[in-house]
This record gives structure tokens, C-alpha cells and sequence, in this order.
């Protein structure tokens, strides 16, 4: 047993009132996983879960006996979720598996602290915490936070044939907390076991894959996945780790699906990718318009140039564009400072404004007002509505 340096839900009020109820009901406690983990690193803490040594229907009785919320989310595997001032708790009762079959689990309840931290993956993912900051570390997993080390709970062929996904989060959680080495024994597991990722959903494998890609800087992380041929079967296009490299040196802001289009070619079919993946419709279009060759962005073509990719594509995908360029020359900086705040004016005419001049509905007036638009574009949005009326009589009378 050790101690926090620093308890940071000591003073929360939603946390004193779990924990009355709990303790009203004979019912023991601990905070666990990431909320633990990063309390000990001095990380932020996105939300708690906690462990209790007692079956989900007691858990969830005592709760409503304190006229808590109360949401039976995962009944059947021990998880409940209580929920006070609007912030969700969730506790889980102590378990161990029965019977696994690399995707699911059956469990059995257990009073067995020790039992329940066996069945976690990583050991600084079986630390425990009371409320007082008392920490509970059965395999050492506070030493391994120290050294940047992830390394799986006992044996790790064991654990991932419990759980093939574990192969897929060794590496997201190398790339958050881990630095080279890696552990030698999880890593080679993890080679060793790459074809059992084919059987997992697009839903679980995407997941993983886009919160590996969130991390401060995962390059290493997906060189050593291309190493091991962990991506083979769900992103057989993956080029490596040099693009993303380039990309995390210039990006303003971390974005994983961006980052996604830095580990792939240009020309990659992004449609199919989003299937096998199960990105949602508007993140494959996004991924199709990041891969797309065309239209080139031209950063030397200064601040028309800009505007003009900026309006053809959107601030976002412009930005998108140009920071995953190969050659990212001349002034980006300002390009993509343009593309931040630059609102791309609206074309002042219309087809109604062709109509008017006694054209007929038809393929025309869209190729007309074309023209118009491209004309105004090439003059860096300067012509006002009168302007682009006149260019519009204009082309009219030439091509009567």
C-alpha cells in the first residue's frame, strides 16, 4: 500500500454523498483505472469509476434508498451508474471471468479484491484508491507509470485471449503513457497476436485506433504498430509513421481523424475505409476530401491563393489540407491563420439573376453563374453584386 500525493476528489461534495450512502449501506469502495491512474501522474481526471465489493442489485437498492439516480447501464457484467448533481459515477462490482471468448466475457461476482485486479489488462490499470487516498497496487503498476512502461497483468497471452482488443490498447496506452522501450514480453504477445484483431467489430477497432491517434504525439507508437504488423488487418494502407511526424510538428491542434489521413496514401479509398471502420458519414467525407489529390493547395500563391482554397473547400478542410501537405513551403503559418478566421463572402448573384435577363431554366444558367463565380474568385472576391451583374450580361450577350 502507498498513498496519493494529492487526493483530488478530497473536497467534492457528489463524491461525500457516494460515499455516505455506500458506507450506510456496508458497502466498500474504491476508485479505480484511469481516474487512479491519473491521479497518481497528476493528470487530468475526465471522470471516476469504483469498484465495490458487493452484488449491482444491493449497489443500486442503497442508492435508491437515498433517493439517488440510479442506471442499471451494465447490470449483467456488475455496472451501475450513479448519477449526482448531473455527474455520473459508475461502480462495478468485483469480478472474475468464467469464461472468455476473446471478445466477451461471462463473469462471476466476487468480494475478492485481489481476484478482480487479476482480470485487468496493464497493471498501473488495477490500481485502487480509497476516498482517503490510500492506494492499493497488487502488481506494481505505480512503478511502471514511474518508467513509462505498459505492461500486462501476469501472463499476456493469457490476457489477450481474454480480450483480443487488448492487443489495440497495449498500444494506445504505450502511446499516453509509455516511452521506448517497449515491455519486451507485451510487445512480442502483441506481434504474436495480430491475426486475432480480424474478429473484432469496426466499432471497437476504430475506437481504439482514433484515441491512440488523440495522444500528445503517438508516431512512435504507430512505427512500432507497422513493425509488428498490428494494422495489417484493418488498415492495410497504412504507409507509416513519417507523414504523421510531419504533421504533429506543425499542427495547431491535435485531431485524430486528420491524423488518421497522415498514416495513409494520397488517393487511399476512403469510402471503404470508413466502412471497414465504421466512421460515421460525415467523418468519411471529411477522410475523402483529406485524401483527395485535387484541389491542390497552393500556399506560394499568397494570400489570393488562400482565399481561394479557403472558399472552394471551407476554413476546416483547407486547414485539414494544408497541414497534412507533403511539402508544407512558404507561408503556412499565415495560410492557415487565414483559414482560422477568414469567412469566405457569398457569390452576390444567383440563377434567379439569369432568369431575370430571359433565360430559361437549364444547364446553361448553372454553367453561366459558373463562369461568373470564377471570375469573381480570380479577382479575390473584390466585385460587388452590380460588378457581377454586368459580367453576367456580358457573358450573356457573347454566347447568344
Amino acid at each position: 500500500m502507498g498513498r496519493l500525493e494529492a487526493v483530488p476528489w478530497a473536497d467534492d461534495p457528489a463524491v461525500q454523498t457516494l460515499f455516505a450512502t455506500l458506507d450506510g449501506a456496508g458497502i466498500v469502495a474504491r476508485f479505480v483505472g484511469g481516474c487512479v491512474r491519473n491521479s497518481v501522474l497528476g493528470r487530468a481526471i475526465d471522470d471516476y469509476d469504483l469498484a465495490v465489493d458487493t452484488k449491482p442489485e444491493a449497489v443500486m437498492r442503497a442508492l435508491e434508498a437515498a433517493k439517488l439516480k440510479v442506471v442499471p447501464t451494465g447490470i449483467k457484467h456488475g455496472t451501475v451508474t450513479a448519477v449526482i448533481d448531473g455527474r455520473p459515477f459508475e461502480l462495478t462490482t468485483l469480478r472474475r471471468d468464467v469464461e472468455t471468448d476473446g471478445r466477451r466475457a461471462v463473469v462471476a461476482f466476487t468480494d475478492d479484491w485481489l481476484e478482480d485486479a487479476s482480470r485487468r489488462d496493464f497493471t498501473f490499470n488495477a490500481l485502487y484508491a480509497d476516498r482517503d487516498g490510500t492506494l492499493y497496487d497488487p502488481f506494481d503498476g505505480r512503478r511502471d507509470l514511474a518508467e513509462a512502461r505498459v505492461r500486462f497483468i501476469g501472463d499476456a497471452e493469457t490476457r489477450i485471449a481474454e480480450d483480443r482488443l487488448r492487443v489495440l490498447r497495449f498500444f494506445r496506452f504505450h502511446a499516453w503513457y509509455g516511452k521506448p522501450p517497449f515491455d519486451a514480453a507485451s510487445f512480442d504477445a502483441c506481434r504474436r497476436n495480430a491475426g486475432s484483431l480480424r474478429g473484432l467489430s469496426g466499432e471497437r477497432v476504430s475506437k481504439e485506433l482514433l484515441r491512440l491517434l488523440k495522444a500528445p504525439d503517438p508516431a512512435d507508437t504507430i512505427a512500432a504498430m507497422v513493425e509488428a504488423a498490428i494494422l495489417d488487418q484493418w488498415l492495410p494502407e497504412c504507409v507509416g509513421a513519417a507523414c504523421l511526424r510531419a504533421l504533429i510538428a506543425r499542427e495547431d491542434r491535435p485531431d485524430p481523424l486528420r491524423r488518421l489521413a497522415a498514416i495513409l496514401p494520397m488517393g487511399a479509398d476512403a469510402t471503404a475505409i470508413g466502412k471497414r471502420l465504421k466512421l460515421s458519414t460525415q467523418e468519411s467525407l471529411r477522410l475523402d476530401v483529406m485524401l483527395a489529390a485535387e484541389p491542390a493547395i497552393d500556399i506560394s500563391g499568397g494570400p489570393k491563393a488562400w482565399r481561394a482554397g479557403i472558399y472552394r473547400l471551407g476554413g476546416n478542410l483547407y486547414a485539414d489540407r494544408l497541414l497534412l501537405a507533403a511539402e508544407a513551403s512558404g507561408d503556412w503559418r499565415a495560410a492557415l491563420a487565414m483559414a482560422r478566421a477568414w469567412t469566405p463572402p457569398e457569390l452576390p448573384i444567383s440563377g434567379g439573376d439569369a432568369l431575370k435577363l430571359g433565360l430559361k431554366p437549364g444547364p446553361r444558367v448553372g454553367a453561366l453563374i459558373e463562369a461568373v463565380e470564377q471570375w469573381w474568385i480570380s479577382g479575390d472576391f473584390t466585385a460587388n453584386r452590380a460588378a457581377c451583374l454586368a459580367e453576367l450580361e456580358r457573358l450573356v450577350r457573347i454566347s447568344s
